[in-house]
């Protein structure tokens, strides 16, 4: 009995044992598979309205600009503006030396008188010889040369007029005008000095600097690319609104208007120019100033935009990212991208709406691994902010990769 008792207490105590190992061993079986589900963030793709914005370089360039030149020849008597004022179209810069021009159109305009006194009494003569020879008073040589001379009279007459026209405009020219308003630059002359009419070097140089103009450039390629994006993603036109940071950093506080676009492609720089018209009611912007323009060419109502984070650069220079299927296994899929918009990339191909794409823990995983997914939402300065039991709790962004 003894003996029976204590083999049935040994039995029990080795199935005991089995079992013990068996639970064991299961447990070290599982515990590996289990730590292949890695803790991974991800944002889930959604479409959105994007604006896009094309970064352009450009110059300002004044909206009119005329330089000023005499049309006569003479000494400058009166300079009659300040300068870098402004001076309204019309207005009287300079006065250059009246009195030549002025003998110049009372000579000529004494020439005309005598050629009028002339031209009446050869017309008189011509009427009169007319009437004579019809009644054969006078022969038809003598009336042929009376009505020769009245028509001589008569041409004497229109050019002398023509010579009083031209002493009457060059008088005119003595007062050199402003021929557009704006604001006028520095005087390259002062009183005394002798002008020409032919001289190459202007006496100043007036400027309308509102509104003011912004030419820009954009390359060819550029250009085709956006192109062929608005046909192929049945893009919208842009406002073409215009915005512009100054060399400084600074802002621009007016909205530009794009103009036009030039209709060739420069041969030397491959470039076309853009020209873009600005408000400049306080003279802010000075023609040659450098600045850097946003031009908006078209609105992206199903426009992806993902975080930077979540997309890759291969040595070759390919892009991909990481996204995490229905069955929570990571795959690796080639992407391509437009844009970086602050902190995002905007995607063109290679994602849709809804995928999972993987923005945290890409280090512990690769293409095929099983993975725990928690889902995250990115704030405005590209820190993540994952959803546990519906708080927020901050994560540190890992940058763009």
């Amino acid at each position: 009995m003894n003996m029976y008792l204590r083999g049935s207490i040994g039995l029990f105590i080795t199935v005991l044992l089995l079992s013990g190992c068996e639970q064991q061993n299961v447990s070290q079986v599982a515990t590996p598979q289990m730590a292949q589900a890695t803790a991974v963030s991800y944002v889930k793709v959604s479409l959105s309205t994007h604006n896009i914005d094309t970064k352009l370089q450009g110059r300002v360039t004044a909206s009119k600009e005329a330089e000023v030149r005499p049309q006569v020849s003479g000494i400058i008597q009166k300079r009659l503006f300040t300068e870098g004022q402004m001076v309204e179209q019309g207005q009287t810069l300079y006065q250059i030396e009246s009195e030549t021009y002025q003998a110049a159109y009372n000579e000529a305009k004494a020439t005309l008188n005598s050629a009028v006194a002339v031209f009446d009494a050869a017309k008189l003569k011509d009427e009169r010889y007319a009437n004579l020879l019809k009644i054969e008073g006078v022969s038809q040589q003598d009336a042929d040369e009376a009505h020769a001379a009245h028509i001589e009279a008569k041409a004497n007459v229109e050019m002398y007029q023509a010579a009083v026209d031209t002493a009457k405009i060059n008088l005119k020219y003595t007062k050199v005008l402003a021929p557009i308003s704006g604001r006028i630059g520095i005087s390259s002359v002062t009183e005394g000095a002798l002008v020409s009419a032919q001289q190459d070097s202007a006496l100043a140089t007036i400027r309308t600097l509102d509104p003011i103009y912004v030419d820009m450039t954009q390359s060819s390629k550029s250009l085709l690319k956006m192109r062929k994006l608005m046909l192929d993603k049945g893009i919208n036109q842009g406002t073409t609104d215009v915005t512009l940071t100054l060399e400084d950093g600074s802002d621009y506080e007016l909205t530009g208007e794009l103009k036009m676009q030039e209709v060739a492609v420069d041969a030397s720089t491959g470039a076309v120019t853009l020209r873009a018209e600005f408000p400049n009611p306080n003279g802010f912007l000075l023609p040659g100033m450098f600045v850097r323009a946003s031009v908006n060419e078209g609105v992206n109502n199903k426009a992806i935009l993902v975080p930077q984070q979540g997309i890759y650069h291969s040595a070759t220079d390919k892009t991909y990212a990481y996204v995490i299927n229905q069955d929570n296994m990571v795959e690796k899929r080639s992407v391509e991208i437009a844009s970086a918009v602050d902190n995002k990339w905007v995607v063109t191909d290679g994602l849709s709406s809804n995928d999972k794409l993987l923005v945290e823990g890409s280090s512990k995983v690769r293409p095929g691994s099983q993975v725990k997914p928690i889902q995250v939402e990115m704030d405005s300065y590209g820190v993540m902010i994952a959803h546990v039991d519906n708080d927020q709790v901050t994560l540190a962004s890992q940058g763009s990769k």
